[in-house]
């Protein structure tokens, strides 16, 4: 329902802001919204060619093409006057993002269908694992720990495994796993939810947690760095740990509160001091080796793991194969008919990853994202916020919405304000350190047709603030 009504406040309230931009002179025209694409030129204004000052007109040669040319070295860089028949077109400025049916055709083919290849593999694993029994000895292990996080979950159950695999691959940086173990835990809790419209206690806990973007290996954040020439790629890494992990514990404090937890629970407590003993270890572990050494176990560390998880069900089913012969199949159509299971499911959620990334396009090119951000920005810089810091605050500000658009600021600051700089650093730290919000609320929830999120938005935006507030004293702290 919250996420309804947010969904239409974005769309209605973008479509407004275009229209009254356009009959204002505010904007020249509104086919960029409809038609551009991300890092295109934005026409801002077409004039006569008489109606050009004199030093413009003197800066344009006069192509075969019929089309005018600029010379950069009189002209901003920035803007660019193309001439034909009579008049001049004025470019200024670059798109954001996609306009509104690219979004569509990139959210299919460069989204969607990578999606789907990766659901169809490790959805084929997870079933894999099932018939196996492997997941669910790992169900049995956890379930005292789980039984008090999900107290709504029976012991045992199948999904304790499902949500472990998540919040593993979660940890080690594999999102392409990530999202197929996670899918397969809101299935398995869907079918225990007494209410099948409405987010049960259980799926709204792991939702938060999984949002929380606890990581350890931020192997994606440390290839921008090194791209952008930073001194130490990984100097981010244990400010992105700790900015995540007090999210993480946020999360958990705020869902919990709500649920009625019993936080004094004995295995719950030992199985936080071991979570923390393994993270302090695996930083000092780190922390002694070289730059080399540094970035090559950062590099490789989630891949072998990877890699491991796979040999592993590989190994186990093979072993196990009689299992398999009971229950009249084998190993490779146990695998088919998990990956079918996965396409089927990528095919559930493109209608709903669909309308939100419309949305989120229609918000950022309409401008009005760009005039909140900067409002906000103004208000934190006269508040007496360092200028670094409000420098950083649009990758903190996209990041709920879209991964890739906060991923665009996040390069553009490091490339403007250097990858060393506090705000190269800080908007590393945000990038890392939370989720696409959104994103992740529409594909999770869309999975298994969830039309009531309850309190899930709420909690996980709550969050995201806290982690931004964290970001901003743990890398003025490290920096």
């Amino acid at each position: 329902m919250v996420l309804s009504r947010f969904w239409l406040t974005i769309f209605i309230s973008s479509i407004i802001f275009i229209i009254v931009s356009l009959f204002t002179a505010n904007t020249y025209t509104i086919d960029y919204v409809l038609n551009g694409k991300k890092d295109d030129p934005i026409l801002v204004s077409e004039k006569y060619a008489e109606q050009l000052p004199a030093f413009i007109k003197d800066s344009i040669k006069k192509a075969p093409d019929q089309t005018m040319i600029i010379n950069r070295d009189t002209l901003n860089a920035d803007t660019t006057y193309v001439y034909k028949n009579k008049t001049v077109k004025i470019y200024s400025g670059v798109q954001k993002s996609d306009g509104l049916l690219p979004t569509c055709k990139s959210t299919l083919v460069d989204l969607i269908l990578p999606l789907i290849a990766y659901l169809a593999f490790f959805c084929g694993l997870m079933e894999l694992l099932i018939i196996s029994g492997a997941s669910g000895k790992l169900a049995k292990g956890l379930s005292p720990v789980f039984v008090k996080v999900f107290p709504s979950i029976p012991k045992n159950h199948p999904s304790i495994s499902y949500m472990t695999l998540n919040f593993a691959a979660n940890f080690l940086g594999l999102d392409s796993a990530a999202t197929p173990f996670g899918l397969k835990a809101m299935e398995s809790l869907q079918e225990i939810n007494p209410d099948k419209d409405k987010a049960s206690d259980a799926q709204i806990m792991f939702m938060c947690l999984h949002a929380s973007g606890l990581t350890l290996i931020a192997t994606s954040i440390i290839g921008y760095r090194a791209a952008a020439n930073a001194s130490n790629p990984a100097d981010v890494m244990l400010p992105c740990i700790i900015t995540s992990f007090i999210g993480t514990i946020a999360a958990f404090l705020i869902v919990g509160i709500k649920q009625k937890i019993n936080f004094k629970s004995a295995s719950l407590v030992i199985a936080l001091m071991l979570l923390i003993a393994a993270i302090v270890g695996l930083l000092m572990y780190v922390n002694h080796l070289d730059l080399i050494g540094k970035n090559y176990f950062t590099s490789n560390l989630s891949g072998l793991i990877l890699i491991g998880i796979i040999v592993f069900t590989l190994i186990f089913s093979f072993i196990n194969e009689k299992k398999f012969s009971e229950a009249n199949t084998t190993v490779f159509d146990s695998f088919v008919v998990g990956a079918n299971n996965g396409v089927k499911t990528g095919v559930t959620i493109f209608p709903y990853v669909l309308g939100m990334l419309v949305a989120i396009s229609l918000f950022r090119n309409s401008g009005l994202f760009e005039i909140i951000s900067n409002w906000i920005a103004f208000i934190f810089s006269n508040m007496g916020v360092n200028k670094q810091i409000t420098d950083a605050l649009p990758v903190a500000m996209l990041r709920p919405f879209s991964s890739a658009g906060s991923r665009g600021f996040l390069i553009d600051s490091m490339n403007t304000f250097g990858a060393d700089s506090l705000t190269g650093r800080l908007s590393s730290i945000f990038q890392c350190s939370a989720e696409s919000t959104f994103y992740v609320i529409a594909v999770y929830f869309g999975s298994v047709n969830i039309k009531n999120t309850r309190y899930a938005l709420g909690t996980m935006l709550l969050v995201d603030v806290i982690c931004v507030i964290t970001a901003i004293f743990v890398a003025s702290w490290f920096f």
